[in-house]
C-alpha cells in the first residue's frame, strides 16, 4: 500500500490547526473523566496523602488521553479544528 494521500484528500484544502479549539475539546473531555476518577478513587484512598491519590489517577487520565480522547477529537472534529480561512480573512486565523 501507498503511503500517498488519497485523491480526495488532496482536494480538500487543510486550514491551520486550531489550538485554541482543540485545547477547548481536550478540557471538555477531560474533566469528566478526572472528576469521576476522583469520586471514584477518594473514598478508597481515605486517609492517604494528596500526592499519593493523584498518582493513582494520572495513568489511567493519560492512558485514556492517549489512546482515547485525542484519537477522538482528531477524528470527529477535524473539520472544526482545521478551519479553512474565508475569502477576506485569508492569513487571520486563532492559532498560537
Amino acid at each position: 500500500m501507498s503511503a500517498t494521500p488519497t485523491a480526495s484528500a488532496q482536494d480538500k484544502p487543510a486550514g491551520r490547526f486550531s489550538r485554541h479549539r482543540f485545547c477547548m475539546a481536550v478540557m471538555l473531555g477531560v474533566y469528566p473523566l478526572v472528576t469521576a476518577l476522583l469520586y471514584l478513587v477518594f473514598p478508597l484512598t481515605a486517609g492517604w496523602p494528596l500526592f499519593l491519590k493523584t498518582a493513582l489517577i494520572v495513568p489511567p487520565v493519560a492512558a485514556t488521553m492517549v489512546w482515547g480522547l485525542i484519537p477522538a477529537i482528531h477524528s470527529r472534529l477535524h473539520h472544526w479544528l482545521h478551519p479553512v480561512p474565508r475569502g477576506g480573512d485569508a492569513g487571520v486565523h486563532d492559532t498560537v
